[in-house]
């Protein structure tokens, strides 16, 4: 049987689109190429990405701003030590890029200067820590990429 040039066009394309869905199938059923959006509610989080910005503006002009630092027990955070730690209130969001499942948060309860995320939370590698606090009155953010 001989085959012409009709027929060979006609088996490339049932072959590029045999090639084509084997792979949009293994893409779609492999949770190895599972990747989540890391915030569900992003369109609402941009609305308010400006007073985020003026919360960490506030924050950075402080004389002192929030430390944070990998110590045996965990992520050891240190709040300005010319603040009254017991008026300091507020939220603590640590969020894993790879793995939304590990994203939590905290709220601030302070028996001293540092507050203390236990290592049995945290898994090694990249995390988004943001601090949500608030001082008599006046709110701050502190932001920033950990390496755990």
């Amino acid at each position: 049987m001989k085959i012409n040039w009709g027929t060979g066009i006609v088996i490339a394309f049932v072959c590029f689109i045999a090639f084509i869905m084997y792979f949009v199938v293994s893409m779609s059923t492999n949770d190895k190429y599972d990747h989540d959006l890391v915030n569900e509610n992003y369109y609402e989080q941009e609305l308010k990405y400006q007073e985020d910005i003026d919360k960490e503006k506030k924050a950075k002009n402080l004389s002192e701003n929030v430390k944070w630092r990998k110590s045996s027990e965990g992520i050891e955070i240190e709040f300005p030590s010319t603040m009254n730690y017991s008026d300091i209130k507020g939220t603590l969001h640590l969020d894993r890029p790879s793995n939304k499942t590990l994203d939590f948060k905290s709220e601030l309860n302070l028996n001293s200067s540092k507050f203390i995320i236990p290592k049995d939370n945290l898994l090694e590698g990249r995390w988004n820590l943001k601090i949500y606090w608030n001082y008599k009155g006046n709110d701050y953010l502190f932001k920033e990429l950990i390496v755990y």
